[in-house]
């Protein structure tokens, strides 16, 4: 008897805890929405800001700003965008792994890293890390603006126009869909040029692109360049919410049907041993009735 009374308590203590995943997967899938809603709502800004600095990289400058200038490098600054809670499946050890290649390649060639952390999950794992100097931490909750980033993102960018670093990168997960999320790098300083066919060209213009520049080219060019450096940290922070949300909505779902699993498999266990429990006490009365 004690056996089926243990095993229908871990049956009521799995659906306790279905019933908890459940309910995590339904916030999850909430929350999800809305952080679609909010990428698709950066995503042009961000997109359309680096079209213009493409069409900046290509134009005929009468100033060339120190972004566009590629240099030896001798130290890197890595911006690392995480979240802020687990229960998430595997994205963010994904994106780690990511990093860790990148930190190692560059540790092979005796280049020393440093980082801009965004999110406690990343504060956590590579604060245990040798070898690499943390520099700057922020967090970003559901409904922060540009300016939760503005700070740790400025130290990075200071450090380059300082030279205390000579290249920038991006280290976030890409929203594909509900299902796929795909850690990504992206470099940010020096701007390179674009790729071939990444700048959608007006047929209609021919020549070269240009611009005019008021009151100078070296105030808009500092003001713009800062300026497409932050959206672009902004698009990948609210790009891996919504990541961070579809990760756990698909998780929660997988630890509900688990439970599911789970409760069958006790059930049957618990069947099993009643009907042992019955059949043993038949053979019992049985036996004293034919001792009689």
């Amino acid at each position: 008897m004690s056996g089926s009374r243990e095993i229908r308590t871990k049956i009521n203590s799995v659906k306790n805890t279905q019933k908890i995943t459940r309910a995590m997967e339904l916030v999850a899938a909430s929350k999800m929405r809305k952080a679609r809603d909010r990428m698709e709502e950066a995503r042009p800004y961000a997109h359309y800001a680096l079209d213009i600095i493409h069409h900046v990289v290509r134009a005929s400058m009468e100033y060339t700003h120190p972004y566009f200038q590629a240099r030896e490098v001798k130290r890197v600054g890595m911006v690392i965008v995480s979240t802020d809670r687990g229960l998430c499946g595997g994205l963010n050890i994904n994106l780690f792994k990511e990093v860790l290649k990148s930190i190692k390649h560059y540790q092979e060639q005796k280049v020393e890293v440093d980082l801009c952390l965004i999110g406690s999950k990343a504060e956590s794992f590579f604060k245990r890390l040798r070898k690499v100097n943390i520099v700057s931490v922020a967090n970003f909750h559901d409904g922060d603006t540009v300016s939760s980033i503005t700070g740790a993102v400025s130290v990075m960018v200071k450090a380059f126009d300082e030279n205390t670093i000579d290249n920038l990168m991006l280290f976030s997960n890409k929203f594909v869909n509900t299902i796929k999320q795909q850690p990504t790098k992206e470099q940010l300083l020096p701007i390179l040029k674009p790729k071939e066919g990444a700048v959608k060209e007006d047929k209609s213009i021919t020549g070269h692109w240009d611009y005019l520049y008021e009151p100078g080219a070296k105030r808009v060019l500092d003001v713009l360049l800062v300026r497409y450096i932050e959206s672009q940290v902004y698009c990948g922070v609210v790009e891996n919410l919504a990541c961070e949300q579809a990760a756990r909505m698909l998780a929660m779902k997988n630890a509900t049907d688990n439970a599911g699993d789970i409760i069958n498999s006790l059930k049957l266990q618990y069947n099993k041993a009643r009907q042992a429990m019955i059949t043993q006490e038949l053979a019992e009365i049985v036996s004293g009735a034919a001792a009689v």
